[in-house]
């Protein structure tokens, strides 16, 4: 199951929530489904060079908020406001109603699956070395605070011949642990050999009742190697029963005992 199923599909209602909130009658969820796809193509054809891992529509009557969740909210907004007011304007004219937009910053990008697929595919396009850029992109998201990740990817890996999929991981990632937070992206790479798909999983926690976690932006604390290799001091020694000074407490007198001639 844990990797036959979208991990956030999974935990909907149990501790994820749907990036569409809006009710519609059946005659008229085909037609909103359809506005909701040509919004999110609208916006990151636009600005998807900024970092976009999540785009929440919500719609109430006639009115549609759309939230662009980014790593990069001053290239969404642009100089002055333009670029947010030219996608407003734009999205206006493909679809009805009134629609406003709204931009939220990632709190920590290193630990968002989705911009750590991005940043691994934009990688292989740039014609990285695949491996290193998989073992970086772990390496800065467990320093980042995250409980575990694990990143895959499948496709004509360095040009081969056959494709095939390769994958690292470090820490916990439970997939089927309904009560685990599991932040899960794709992305697309398209090289020229052929296309290489990009997968990511994090994981944030456990959320246990009520608790919900915090955004993970300390990075994991570094143990020094000096205190590594100091030893812990040895505590005061206690007398044994003979009064020998240095002994370990409860230990045995070591001199030979006299034993009593039989007669």
């Amino acid at each position: 199951m844990g990797n036959k199923i979208n991990p956030v599909g999974f935990r909907l209602g149990v501790n994820k929530e749907p990036s569409a909130h809006w009710y519609a009658a059946p005659a008229d969820y085909p037609r909103l489904l359809k506005e909701d796809e040509l919004i999110r193509a609208t916006v990151l054809k636009d600005v998807g060079h900024s970092g976009v891992s999540r785009i929440d529509i919500e719609r109430a009557a006639h009115n549609i908020n759309v939230t662009i969740h980014t790593a990069k909210p001053g290239v969404v907004i642009g100089r002055g406001g333009e670029a947010i007011k030219a996608l407003r304007t734009k999205l206006s004219s493909k679809i009805p109603g009134t629609i406003g937009v709204n931009v939220q910053e990632v709190a920590n990008p290193n630990t968002n699956a989705a911009l750590i697929a991005q940043r691994i595919a934009e990688q292989l396009e740039r014609r990285f070395a695949f491996r290193r850029a998989m073992k970086q992109a772990v390496q800065r998201t467990m320093e980042s605070g995250a409980r575990g990740v694990k990143v895959r990817c499948s496709g004509r890996l360095g040009g081969t011949e056959q494709a095939r999929p390769e994958w690292y991981a470090d820490g916990r990632v439970p997939l089927q642990t309904l009560r685990a937070d599991i932040d899960y992206g794709t992305a697309r790479a398209n090289t020229t050999y052929g296309v290489i798909g990009v997968k990511a999983w994090v994981f944030h926690g456990e959320i246990v009742g009520d608790k919900q976690r915090k955004a993970a932006v300390l990075p994991r604390p570094k143990v020094d190697d000096d205190k590594k290799r100091r030893r812990r001091p040895a505590g005061p020694r206690r007398r044994d029963g003979a009064g020998r000074p240095g002994a370990p407490a409860g230990a045995r007198d070591a001199r030979p005992r006299a034993r009593k001639e039989r007669g």
